[in-house]
Order: structure tokens, then C-alpha cells, then sequence
């Protein structure tokens, strides 16, 4: 005999005397205005409770708000205080004076550098054994950071000087180059990796081609290109795109790894990045909450 049934046996009901009963009637009438005074009490408590926690919850957003903002001004005044006299971009894509300061668009639309770098670190495990790794659009260093750290040899090529700048305060090895420029004077199969991390969505078409060809290039065989793009795929990405108005065209996961292909990579793979939380419905979170980034992975 299971537990359940076993107690369920041994239970024994005795029956309760008519004088018991009508003790308890009258106990319960007495205890009854006691008994509303304390919901009313709890009700009251609660409403407190929540009023409370809906203000501590409010107060928290508005700190982490400003902690953000606190970060933010830290880096520009950072950027200020390590700028020097180079001309403030050599980029040669046509839409890249499009905004008048890239480097305080990027600090608040973007996020502070150690946020960036916290979502860069799982390709210190994808370029380990693939050095000298050179990335192309550096901004200000953050995966530089990262490979350092892993002990990874790396430098940045950027075509902003405030982020040059910004990045060489880091103790990084980083040139204010054009990114074509910069590849075309690389030597041909020197490199084990070429990494293009929120790039080639600035190419127009014909410079985003020249870029695939001239990282085929410079790497040695087996060598990596990693290229990380906005995920057009997701409409809360999309938002992310049209916000920047120095981009060329959004690129279709597909379209990307077609012309890496075209450039003449032989292995391509796609890894979808940055998802968003899931809703409850599975397929709405497939249609509208889909992964913000991904990453080609080309190797020659």
C-alpha cells in the first residue's frame, strides 16, 4: 500500500459534539471583524508593496540610464583628450561625412566599448591559431582588445581619426588608413585572418567586391575572413541599419556569403549573433525577434 493510501486508512473522523459545534458558530462570529480587519490590513500592504516595487523598479531604470550616459561622456571626453591633427576620416565610401561626429553616434547608439567587447569575446576562440589577424574598420578596439587579452597578435585599421586615436590610447597597434588602401599594400598571403566586424554594410557594392577580393589576398590559404553585419532578416535590426546614416545597403545573409563565394573563398559558413529575448510564441519570435547580427565565416 502506497503512503497516500496508507494515511488515507489510518485516518479515523470522530464526530463532533452539538455543543462543539455551536461553540465554534460563536467563536466564528466573534473572530469574523477581526478577520475582515486583517484583509483589509493585507490589501493595504500589498498595494504598498507593489506601489514600492513599481518605484524601485522605475528608480533602477534611471540609474542604469545614467550609468550608460556616465560611460558614454567618459569615452568622448576620452576621445578629446587623445585626438591630434590627423584629417578626421580618409574613408573613400561617398556617404561617410554623412554624420558629423561618428564617434559620439557610436558611443550612444552603439554602446560603450566593454559592451561591444563583452559580444566580441567568442571569436577569440574562432581567430585562436590564426594570427597575424588584421581588422579593417577597428573603431575603438574592442575586438583588439579581446584578442589581446586571448593572446592573439592583432592590429586595426581604421578610417576615423577619433577612433585611431581612442584605440592607440588603449596601448593598441592601430593606422588611420583607408580599408582598401590599407589591404593592397598588404602582402600577398601574410595574413591569417582578415576581420570586417559592423563594415561591410558601409561598402557600396563595387567596394564591398574589392574588399572580398583583396582579403583573398592578403591570406595565406586556410586563412579566415570574419565579417559581422546588422541582420536584415530581423525588423528590430532594421532599426538599428536606418539609424546610421553612413550605410550603404543592408546585406541579406545569403547575398553576402553568394559574393564571398564569387571572390573566390572556397568554405563559407553563416552564425547568427545578438538574438533578441524570445517571446512566448515561438513563431513570433521567429518572424520578429530574430538574431540582430551574424557573422560570415569565409576561409580561403
Amino acid at each position: 500500500m502506497d503512503p497516500r493510501a496508507q494515511a488515507e486508512a489510518a485516518r479515523t473522523v470522530e464526530a463532533v459534539p452539538a455543543g462543539a459545534r455551536r461553540l465554534r458558530r460563536r467563536l466564528l462570529r466573534a473572530a469574523e471583524p477581526l478577520a475582515r480587519a486583517q484583509r483589509v490590513f493585507n490589501d493595504a500592504i500589498l498595494r504598498v508593496t507593489d506601489a514600492l516595487s513599481e518605484r524601485l523598479d522605475a528608480a533602477m531604470a534611471r540609474a542604469e540610464a545614467a550609468e550608460r550616459r556616465a560611460r558614454e561622456l567618459e569615452e568622448r571626453l576620452l576621445r578629446l583628450e587623445r585626438r591630434d591633427a590627423a584629417p578626421r576620416s580618409v574613408a573613400g565610401q561617398p556617404r561617410q561625412d554623412a554624420l558629423p561626429d561618428y564617434f559620439a553616434y557610436e558611443t550612444r547608439m552603439r554602446g560603450p566599448a566593454d559592451e561591444i567587447r563583452k559580444r566580441q569575446e567568442p571569436y577569440a576562440e574562432v581567430l585562436q591559431g590564426q594570427e597575424p589577424v588584421v581588422d579593417v574598420g577597428c573603431g575603438r578596439g574592442e575586438l583588439l582588445v579581446v584578442l589581446r587579452d586571448a593572446g592573439i597578435a592583432a592590429r586595426g585599421i581604421d578610417a576615423d581619426a577619433d577612433m585611431v586615436a581612442f584605440a592607440r590610447g588603449e596601448g593598441l597597434d592601430v593606422q588611420q588608413a583607408d580599408l582598401l588602401e590599407a589591404l593592397s599594400s598588404v602582402d600577398e598571403g601574410s595574413l591569417g585572418a582578415v576581420t570586417a566586424l559592423q563594415v561591410v554594410e558601409h561598402l557600396p557594392p563595387p567596394a564591398l567586391g574589392r574588399f572580398l577580393e583583396l582579403a583573398l589576398r592578403a591570406l595565406r590559404p586556410g586563412g579566415l575572413l570574419v565579417a559581422e553585419t546588422i541582420n536584415p532578416t530581423s525588423p528590430a535590426a532594421l532599426r538599428h541599419y536606418f539609424a546610421d546614416l553612413t550605410h550603404a545597403q543592408p546585406l541579406v545573409p545569403e547575398t553576402l556569403e553568394l559574393l564571398a563565394r564569387h571572390a573566390g573563398f572556397a568554405e563559407t559558413e553563416i552564425r547568427y549573433l545578438n538574438a533578441p529575448p524570445p517571446h512566448e510564441d515561438a513563431r513570433v519570435s521567429e518572424q520578429l525577434f530574430a538574431p540582430l547580427d551574424y557573422a560570415l565565416i569565409a576561409r580561403k
